[in-house]
């Protein structure tokens, strides 16, 4: 009951601070019988909540959360309050904006919920595969007018248009890039896996409280991962002031749980998207960030893989005071001009 009030309150306390007002959005929740996962593996019941903004009658819009995140943390002043409202690029007045927690997130099943490690193990596919689901069999949505996401979402979007090449018009994927799982990206989340497991306060998964090793690669993480050198060197420009802000970060102890943490690093472990961009037949608008640490641009994947969209474009967001690296793409106000152009009917017209 308590953890339903604090979620609720986080929905109205959201919608209060955007930047302009939306439809308030709706919870709901679906089941899913005998789900089975990529490996074989099969969940007698496989639990997926979802948030939607709008009524069901307007235009489908999908978006998906990155790692650790859920729908409902996309309804921030940042973007929802730059999309969603009237005349905004996503109104929600006109589209039916759909925000689902992935499999292992949010309010959907995931590890903590009691199985903790002998959850079955799932990869990016089987929550890719657990949208569609949930769009095609309990909401009754036949097409998407554009798929968007961010980070694992953005992942996620190059498999939607690869797995289900008819079902929207236009894709979206921000702050990644449709290539195999590895270099540095990789390396750091298997740092995260390994610090868990290595813990001896993890005992195989059965912990009583939170691995203390979990706390600390969190805290590495995102700051060796996230948060761009210009904005961590202006907010963090000394060396008391840099304490200050990594002690903070070690001294959290709520949110995550580290068998959830677990799962959803190891579960991009195989992604790569690269192989089948050929039967992408949407249009693909990608936008990354120039200081972006998971997908910098000069390993130049990106201009490699465009070349193969048939109808793409590449929207690099420049170094600036408003970037946060990695985070740079949660605020829509630095791209959101280049999803209008992609919606108008102009653009829809040209390039059929």
């Amino acid at each position: 009951m308590l953890a339903r009030m604090r979620y609720a309150l986080f929905l109205l306390t959201a919608l209060a601070l955007s930047g302009a007002e939306y439809p308030k959005p709706i919870d709901g929740d679906w089941v899913v019988r005998d789900f089975r996962f990529h490996a074989g593996e099969v969940l007698p019941e496989l639990h997926l909540h979802y948030t939607t903004v709008g009524k069901p009658t307007g235009e489908p819009v999908l978006i998906l959360h990155g790692t650790n995140g859920s729908g409902a943390s996309q309804l921030t002043p940042q973007f929802a309050g730059q999309l969603f409202g009237e005349g905004q690029p996503l109104d929600a007045t006109k589209y039916y904006v759909i925000l689902p927690d992935a499999i292992g997130a949010g309010k959907s099943s995931k590890p903590s919920d009691g199985l903790r490690a002998k959850f079955p193990k799932y990869n990016y596919d089987d929550m890719v595969r657990g949208q569609y689901r949930l769009l095609s069999e309990h909401l009754g949505v036949r097409h998407l007018r554009v798929v968007i996401g961010n980070s694992m979402g953005g992942m996620q979007v190059w498999m939607w248009g690869e797995m289900y090449p008819d079902f929207m018009d236009v894709l979206v994927p921000m702050a990644s890039e449709p290539s195999a799982m590895g270099g540095r990206n990789w390396m750091m989340r298997r740092m995260v896996v390994d610090a868990i497991r290595n813990d001896p306060e993890w005992r195989d998964g059965n912990y009583e409280k939170q691995p203390a090793a979990f706390r600390a690669a969190q805290a590495f993480y995102g700051i060796a991962t996230s948060g761009g050198a210009l904005a961590l060197y202006t907010a963090f420009a000394t060396g008391e002031k840099a304490d200050k802000e990594l002690d903070r970060r070690l001294s959290q102890t709520g949110g995550a749980d580290a068998n959830d943490v677990l799962y959803q690093m190891d579960g991009s472990r195989d992604y790569d998207p690269s192989r089948d961009l050929e039967k992408i037949r949407a249009r693909v608008l990608a936008i990354n960030s120039a200081d972006d640490e998971r997908n910098p641009p000069e390993l130049g994947l990106m201009e490699a893989a465009m070349k193969r969209i048939k109808n793409g474009r590449y929207v690099l967001i420049p170094v600036g005071p408003d970037t946060r690296g990695h985070g740079t793409t949660g605020n829509a106000k630095l791209w959101k001009q280049y999803l209008t152009e992609e919606l108008s009917p102009l653009t829809s017209q040209a390039a059929k």
